[in-house]
């Protein structure tokens, strides 16, 4: 991969990541389910594993390996 198409793509990476963990997203998850807990601890384990997963992606990713 390139060096400046893997620049671009961490950048959007830190953008989705910036918005993913952005207070007016988070206050949407941050409301209590039926059974009473909240879906906050979820949406912020599942907004992680996903910018480390896409993290790990692009930086591991090898076009022609």
């Amino acid at each position: 991969m390139n060096t400046p198409r893997l620049k671009e793509r961490l950048i959007a990476l830190t953008v989705l990541a910036t918005l993913l963990f952005a207070p007016p997203l988070m206050l949407v998850f941050d409301r209590p389910a039926e059974a009473g807990l909240s879906w906050l601890p979820l949406y912020l384990f599942l907004a992680w594993v996903l910018v480390i997963a896409l993290a790990a992606w692009l930086l591991e990713h090898r076009s022609g390996d």
